[in-house]
């Protein structure tokens, strides 16, 4: 699937796995004295950089990353979309400053007046109504599921095979190789089997869907609207539109979660394509990096959920498993209402996506010119290349083209040149702060790395 010589691959990777331990030795002494930290690291995935430990870093602005070591690094990672209006976004800081200093208050679990301001911004973007805040898309997520069951009486929600909705623990699921739902592989400590409480299909199968829905006990289809943690993996033609008949058409609500899908444009694919979800989620980006998460729902959704509580049936102000103490706080709706009003603008996205556009011709040049199967997907502001041609269609079809040493090596060979990319997947993401010769560099590099492999 790779055709590339897997024994100058393994020369070429144990050449960069030595020039990258060479030139990080701050970084090395960091990660070896944390041993008060699980894995050495703050929070466990931060291992998954290649190299055999993470750099550790000083300062971020922008879209660049400078190191212990002194490296600076264009920035094409940016936190796995969290740093999407870039590193530090100067709005954003005066409004946190403000927020920390003049006016005081980080979290006083009381409404602030940029609640509604953050409020009518996102349903002028994504179109829903009312909306509730969160500090992460996973809680966002966890919560609104847990209003699907509650509005519809429907116990199970339907995911995509290696779908990514956080760590939310019913989207652990996939469509193993007989064709059967699946527990995730690594999938850790489930307190219940996701067989148990969710279905599973493959993206762009709408029969499979229908398949699912039919036994009438999904509340909801929680979904990207395009895959994105699994390599992008775009919707063919009719199928979103197909989703949201067969959600309409079984009685089950439409979720749509914009967390990655964001790059897409201001309003996400759903202001894009015209989706029209029921219930809408996103989290990441929109604080500039400040913690925070977002659900929409509709009218009718809030009203049945209202007359629920009024009448003892759910408790959704006090133990009901709706919310968290921070939630909403002060800090994060400032940083949000500074980053949608002055950061991810419109003209900051048709920036972004002109070089994402940029990007993604380049890499698909250097593909071609080197003669590897391989193939690269764009979304809006954010590309990633697969080892596979052509592009994936499903999640299952993308996970198999996963290859863990041409990972390593496509990231060890941009780090060790100046350049980071997503190290869960090979994703590049543009910002405001992205300029063409931050595009053309990685162009110049990739292009050198594919070439090696090749010669």
């Amino acid at each position: 699937m790779t055709s590339v010589d897997r024994r100058n691959l393994r020369e070429l990777l144990d050449r960069e796995r030595h020039t990258y331990r060479e030139a990080h030795p701050g970084s090395y002494s960091a990660w070896l004295g944390s041993e008060h930290l699980f894995g050495r690291v703050p929070m466990t995935w931060m291992s998954k950089w290649a190299g055999g430990y993470p750099l550790t870093f000083t300062t971020a602005r922008g879209n660049r990353i400078t190191d212990v070591d002194g490296h600076t690094y264009i920035d094409f990672a940016l936190g796995d979309t969290g740093a999407m209006a870039g590193h530090s976004p100067a709005a954003t800081v005066r409004a946190v400053t403000e927020r920390i200093g003049t006016q005081g208050g980080i979290t006083t679990m009381l409404p602030s007046q940029d609640a509604e301001w953050v409020g009518a911004e996102l349903t002028r973007r994504f179109g829903l109504p009312k909306w509730s805040f969160t500090l992460t898309a996973t809680d966002a997520n966890r919560w609104a599921v847990r209003l699907a069951r509650l509005v519809t009486g429907r116990p199970k929600i339907l995911v995509f095979s290696y779908c990514y909705h956080g760590s939310v623990d019913e989207t652990f699921i996939v469509v193993d190789p007989e064709g059967k739902p699946a527990s995730r592989p690594g999938n850790v400590g489930p307190a219940v089997d996701p067989t148990v409480t969710t279905r599973v299909a493959e993206w762009n199968d709408l029969a499979a869907v229908e398949a699912e829905l039919a036994s009438g006990d999904v509340a909801a289809i929680l979904t990207e609207p395009a895959l994105t943690n699994i390599g992008i993996v775009l919707p063919e033609p009719g199928f979103l539109d197909g989703l949201r008949e067969l959600a309409t058409r079984y009685g089950a609500l439409l979720m749509i979660d914009e967390t990655h899908t964001i790059s897409a444009g201001p309003g996400g694919m759903t202001a894009r394509d015209g989706l029209a979800p029921d219930i809408f989620v996103i989290g990441k980006s929109l604080g500039g990096g400040v913690p925070c998460g977002a659900y929409g729902i509709t009218d009718e959704i809030a009203a049945a959920v209202t007359r629920l509580a009024e009448t003892g049936g759910a408790d959704i102000v006090d133990v009901g498993g709706v919310g968290g103490t921070l939630a909403g706080n002060a800090l994060s709706l400032a940083a949000m209402r500074a980053t949608l009003a002055e950061v991810l603008t419109g003209d900051a996205f048709a920036h972004m996506e002109a070089l994402a556009t940029r990007y993604a011709e380049a890499v698909g040049e250097a593909i071609a010119s080197a003669g590897v199967p391989w193939s690269v997907s764009r979304l809006g502001a954010r590309a990633e290349y697969r080892f596979t041609s052509p592009a994936p269609r499903s999640g299952g079809e993308s996970a198999a083209a996963g290859d863990d040493e041409l990972d390593e090596y496509m990231h060890l060979y941009t780090v060790n040149r100046g350049i980071l990319m997503t190290p869960f997947h090979n994703m590049a993401l543009m910002c405001p702060e992205t300029s063409q010769a931050d595009v053309d560099r990685h162009t110049e590099v990739f292009t050198a790395a594919v070439a090696e492999l090749a010669r």
